[in-house]
């Protein structure tokens, strides 16, 4: 299994160029929707939600907000990662009543924890909370890249789009989301010359310290 962990990481790329007739199946679209809900999040809050687009209409939209990147129009399903606009004591409560709910932990329990984070984010900018937010959506990111390599999905992480202007044509403002990450995923094109690139690392002994 560790070999077969290693190729698969070695066969996933960045797909320049996917094949517009090919389309993830629903059991595949549900492996990566379950995939993201399991991702590790600090102190697993997971302030973070994700659109599924498949409209080709939508998708072909975003390519002018997505600096003309192709990508996004001919995948089989675009993926924005979005974080909350904010983290209220509201939304904490939430998480422990959710905590409450399928652990039966008695609140008591959960108490000093909850007022821990209810103060710790209370005292921390909307500049603070964003940057920690999209640290998890990096997180959900790297989660999602290794599942689509495993399950044989081609897959672009973007990062140049105009996060702003997806705000406003996907109405994530008024549904208190805001966009970091796109990943386009679907099957690369048999002519996507960047498929059969020899891929470039440092190698092991450059980025591991043993100590």
């Amino acid at each position: 299994m560790t070999c077969e962990i290693i190729d698969k990481l070695q066969w996933r790329y960045a797909c320049k160029k996917f094949d517009n007739t090919k389309k993830l199946s629903e059991e595949k679209l549900t492996v990566l929707k379950q995939a993201f809900n399991l991702t590790a999040t600090s102190y697993g809050l997971q302030p973070l939600k994700m659109l599924v687009i498949s409209s080709q209409k939508l998708k072909k939209a975003l390519v002018p907000l997505t600096h003309n990147q192709r990508q996004v129009a001919d995948c089989s399903q675009v993926l924005v990662l979005c974080t909350e606009t904010q983290i209220s004591s509201h939304y904490i409560k939430e998480y422990f009543d959710t905590v409450v709910s399928l652990r039966e932990t008695p609140r008591d329990v959960l108490q000093p924890f909850e007022d821990f984070l209810t103060n710790d984010f209370s005292k921390k900018d909307s500049s603070q909370i964003n940057i920690w937010m999209a640290k998890q959506a990096y997180l959900a990111l790297g989660n999602l890249l290794t599942v689509c390599a495993l399950e044989d999905i081609d897959a672009c992480p973007i990062e140049g789009f105009e996060p702003q202007k997806y705000d406003s044509f996907l109405n994530l403002t008024e549904k208190g989301l805001q966009s970091v990450l796109v990943l386009a995923v679907g099957y690369r094109a048999d002519d996507d010359m960047f498929s059969t690139l020899t891929k470039v690392r440092r190698g092991t002994e450059k980025v591991i310290i043993e100590l």
